[in-house]
């Protein structure tokens, strides 16, 4: 099964990454906020500092985000939400977002959703049928490691399961082992295409036609609303 990830959907170049960058530096700022800027000590801003390398944020700009939640701030404060709801098809979408005004995100994702045939449901509706896993994907092509050797490197490292692709491995973690795992990977040499803490789906709906422009279109709407940070969903679309 391959994960298809909403950062993956879209190639808008240097736009899409300054939107990126901007997103993962609230992240950052928020989690240092309220766990402190020490990431050893802190779990949230861990993770968030591991996604933001992972999408090959500069350093300046994670140290830039940590020093001002360890200043006096902007007076700024934001919330964690997650909204759910189904796309065309039947498919499951959660939208994570950080707001400082719940009642404009809600507005918005609400109208994301009805423009393009879904519909945003109760908190639960769809994420019982997510993992809330690590994931780390290697190239196959870049690192010619087989199966058996992947699979032993990996679950020596920590990691939960590795899935197999022609072109990628996909190695699961428990959230909290994530940056563990990654660690001892890189240290054997290993380099990612994809690395990060998501919500996973369990099942993947196949969707193509009108459905397939539909749920682009709202991909496209998520992925312009600043407060959005990331949008997990179960579709593939089929060629």
């Amino acid at each position: 099964m391959k994960f298809k990830l909403f950062k993956d959907r879209k190639g808008k170049a240097d736009q899409a990454k300054n939107n990126k960058f901007v997103k993962l530096g609230r992240e950052i700022y928020v989690q240092a906020r309220r766990g402190g800027p020490n990431p050893d000590a802190n779990f949230g801003l861990k993770t968030a500092i591991a996604n933001a390398r992972a999408e090959q944020m500069p350093n300046d700009n994670i140290e830039r985000a940590i020093k001002k939640a360890a200043g006096a701030g902007d007076g700024v404060e934001y919330d964690d939400i997650m909204y759910e709801g189904y796309g065309p098809g039947g498919v499951a979408i959660m939208v994570k977002c950080l707001t400082d005004n719940r009642n404009r995100t809600a507005a918005d994702v609400r109208s994301a959703f009805n423009k393009r045939g879904g519909n945003m449901g109760e908190s639960g509706c769809v994420g019982y049928m997510f993992d809330h896993k690590g994931l780390l994907v290697v190239d196959r092509e870049v690192h010619e490691a087989d199966e058996d050797t992947m699979m032993m490197v990996a679950l020596e490292a920590g990691a939960e399961d590795v899935v197999v692709n022609d072109d990628s491995f996909e190695i699961l973690t428990h959230p909290h082992e994530f940056e563990q795992v990654k660690n001892a990977l890189e240290k054997e040499g290993y380099s990612f295409v994809n690395a990060g803490v998501r919500w996973l789906p369990q099942n993947i709906v196949k969707v193509d036609g009108e459905n397939a422009d539909k749920l682009l279109k709202m991909m496209d709407a998520f992925e312009d609303n600043d407060d959005v940070q990331d949008v997990y969903s179960n579709f593939e679309i089929v060629e």
